[in-house]
Parts: structure tokens; C-alpha cells; sequence
């Protein structure tokens, strides 16, 4: 059995799933709605505020989706009640960015500047603290793949750099740093 499948999944007040043709999964809350389409062998079950998902056999594929189909319902549930929040930090001289309307707009080293469009039910934040003189870009939505790739969009517009550590990074990534050049030994 599946360790993550076989938990069942917790539904809040205010929160409705509706299982439709094929597991077609619609789960409704107060921030919004989101749909799933999950493998049409599994066996979706509410009982008492919780919704339990069932596979038909030990066949490699459906033990394969049990685990999937729950975290992906999960996820959505987060996503309608709290939302899903990832955050990066500008490290840099010069490097910074400012909010254009619902849009972002990027400064970082380029000869302009780089316009980050805003997704459907995407929200963005930036957050100044000057005593470490770095910039904090807040991505925030209720549906977690597209907060994770706008994050990852944004991080793609100036890596961190492996010499001196500057560039766009997630909160708490660790930016392993190469030593720079060494001057030659004389004999």
C-alpha cells in the first residue's frame, strides 16, 4: 500500500470536492477554484470530512497513481484555502526590481529592463530590506504548479552566478561558490 495514498485527505469547512465523470475532481473554497484530472481506475471516497482514495489492484501503474492522485487533490485543497506562496531574493549591486501595475519589472544588469507578466490568479509582492540590501519578490496563487513555474521564470532571468553569489535565488537556496582565480606560484 501506498504510505502517501493510503492517508486520507482532510476537507475544511468551506471547502466542496465534487467527483465527476472519469475521477474528474473540482474542489471549491473560499479563494477559488481548481480542477484535477486523476486515473479512472482509482476509487474516490468521502466519508466524515475526509476523502479516501482506493486503487483496484497492486499493478505497477495504479500503485504508481495512488500516491499521485492524493498529493495533487491536496495540493489543490492547500491552494483554495491558504493559497501557495514561494519566494526569491535579488542579491546585487544595482540588481532590483519594482512593481508595474500587477506586473514586475526587473533590473538586473541587463541594457533594459526585463517585464514579468502576471499569470491568471498569479500575484506578486516585492519586499525591500535594507539592512542586508536585498530585494524579496513574494509569488503567490492558489495553484501550486503555476506559482512553482512563474518562480521558476523569474529565477531564469539571472541565475546565481557560482563566483560571487548574485542573481535571483529561491529564499534559502544554497549557492555552492567556486573559488576565483589564484595567483600563480613563483618559482
Amino acid at each position: 500500500m501506498s504510505r502517501i495514498g493510503k492517508l486520507p485527505i482532510t476537507i475544511p469547512n468551506g471547502v466542496t470536492i465534487n467527483v465527476g465523470e472519469r475521477n474528474h475532481v473540482t474542489v471549491k473554497g473560499p479563494k477559488g477554484e481548481l480542477s484535477v484530472q486523476l486515473g479512472h481506475k482509482l476509487t474516490l471516497n468521502q466519508e466524515d470530512g475526509s476523502l479516501v482514495i482506493a486503487r483496484p489492484d497492486n499493478n505497477r501503474f495504479n500503485r504508481s497513481q495512488h500516491g499521485l492522485a492524493r498529493t495533487l487533490i491536496d495540493n489543490c485543497v492547500k491552494g483554495v484555502t491558504a493559497g501557495h506562496v514561494k519566494t526569491l531574493d535579488i542579491i546585487g549591486v544595482g540588481y532590483r526590481a519594482q512593481m508595474e501595475g500587477k506586473n514586475l519589472l526587473l533590473n538586473m544588469g541587463y541594457s533594459h529592463p526585463v517585464r514579468v507578466e502576471a499569470a491568471p490568479g498569479i500575484t506578486f509582492e516585492v519586499q525591500s530590506d535594507d539592512k542586508a540590501r536585498t530585494q524579496r519578490i513574494v509569488v503567490s496563487g492558489i495553484d501550486k504548479v503555476l506559482v512553482g513555474q512563474v518562480a521558476a521564470d523569474i529565477r531564469k532571468v539571472r541565475k546565481p552566478e557560482p563566483y560571487k553569489g548574485k542573481g535571483i535565488r529561491y529564499t534559502g537556496e544554497v549557492v555552492k561558490l567556486k573559488a576565483g582565480k589564484r595567483a600563480a606560484a613563483k618559482k
